[in-house]
């Protein structure tokens, strides 16, 4: 197989071809922030790259971003583990989020193109049906995505690569925290729904509403984590 081939991007804004690596980084980065690939299992190079259908190349490109972003540690002479997840960081990793969320949010409101807008309200559509009670279909791994595709999706309209980086790779670790206490949290679907505001904000260009609310979606998290643990 070819490793230089591309294929369309799925699952996140934006519609342009791929990578192999790129792909393969998405896919295991994804196990790893839903905890699929569970915290201090061994990395298996072989066996992603059989699941994925690419190459080790790819998968060792993408191993090596996954290190730099904290979801994976290597240790000499005993190989590669998915990083254990520590509920000491969630203050680290909220204390961050509360900076760079409204900031991202305002700036999404100012700069959303045509496309963001149409991907968010498509996003909001959806949210819609977890509020008006349809959440019975979605199972929490259903609504953990939808979180992750909504967070992504604003961090694109800001159109600020390295602010959309920075928040990408600390909600993936918030999301993995969020994903150990999945069992505990009483409104999973709730803390869901709370998007709908914001997107709303954002498509309407109100860049101070925006942060206001990313900024109390930011603050709830942190508060309902602690208060099931």
């Amino acid at each position: 197989m070819q490793q230089t081939a591309t294929e369309p991007r799925s699952g996140e804004p934006g519609g342009e071809e791929i990578s192999l690596a790129e792909r393969a980084y998405r896919a295991i980065r994804d196990r790893l922030v839903m905890l699929e690939i569970r915290p201090g299992a061994p990395i298996n190079e072989e066996q992603l790259g059989q699941s994925l259908g690419v190459g080790r190349t790819p998968v060792r490109e993408a191993l090596k971003r996954l290190q730099y972003e904290r979801l994976i540690t290597t240790y000499p002479r005993r190989g590669t583990f998915a990083t254990e997840v520590n509920i000491t960081d969630l203050a680290h990793i909220s204390e961050v989020r509360q900076e760079l969320e409204p900031l991202a949010a305002a700036q999404a409101a100012r700069r959303a193109t045509a496309t963001d807008r149409a991907t968010l309200t498509a996003l909001r559509r959806e949210l819609e049906s977890v509020a008006s009670g349809e959440s019975r279909g979605y199972d929490s791994t259903e609504l953990m995505h939808l979180d992750l595709q909504v967070h992504r999706a604003i961090y694109a309209a800001a159109h600020n690569p390295y602010l959309e980086d920075t928040l990408v790779r600390h909600d993936n670790l918030a999301t993995r925290i969020w994903c150990l206490f999945i069992d505990r949290l009483s409104d999973m679907a709730g803390h869901v729904e709370e998007h709908g505001p914001l997107i709303e904000a954002i498509v309407a260009g109100e860049p101070e509403k925006a942060a206001q609310l990313a900024r109390g979606h930011v603050e709830g998290f942190e508060r309902a984590i602690r208060e099931a643990i």
